[in-house]
């Protein structure tokens, strides 16, 4: 069913548009609108990707992970095929990406929804990858600093 939308779907509404569109303001207008609206909408994802490319850096530098401007970076690619792909409708998505606020309460929401499945771990204050461990199992045991032990082998194949 997403497939049906995008590609069928969302360029009939587009055509629909542009003809409405084209039928106030002219064809030349009409061209002109899409161009404007693609060209103003990459100027001002260049400056807002090149914004969120250095708050990444920076929280990598501070030894945090980047999570919520990875996000954000994956929103504004999306905004940036949205702007390119000619039509206003698509354009008007892409601009609504390009909101600051907009944009980051998306790329928390895409985060609380994938948190469950990164945090597994967590929650013991442990590493996010780690799985619960079993104390009843035999090859599990303390170190003197009360730190969880696993005994196990480990065989290199190349």
């Amino acid at each position: 069913m997403p497939l049906l939308f995008i590609f069928i779907i969302v360029p009939l509404a587009e055509l629909a548009v542009l003809i409405k569109v084209g039928s106030y303001i002219g064809i030349l207008w009409t061209f002109a609108l899409i161009l404007l609206t693609a060209t103003i909408g990459v100027s001002i994802l260049r400056v807002q990707g090149l914004s969120t490319l250095m708050r990444a850096s920076q929280k990598l530098q501070d030894g945090g992970l980047p999570a919520k401007e990875l996000a954000e970076g994956f929103l504004l690619a999306l905004a940036g095929a949205l702007l390119l792909t000619p039509g206003l409708i698509t354009d008007a998505c892409g601009f609504m990406l390009l909101v600051p606020t907009l944009r980051g309460r998306l790329a928390g929401s895409v985060l609380k929804r994938f948190k469950p499945t990164m945090a597994m771990g967590s929650m013991n204050g442990g590493s996010p990858f780690e799985r619960p461990i079993n104390p009843a199992d035999p090859r599990v045991h303390r170190d003197q600093g009360g730190h969880d032990i696993i005994d196990g082998e480990y065989r290199r194949e190349d």
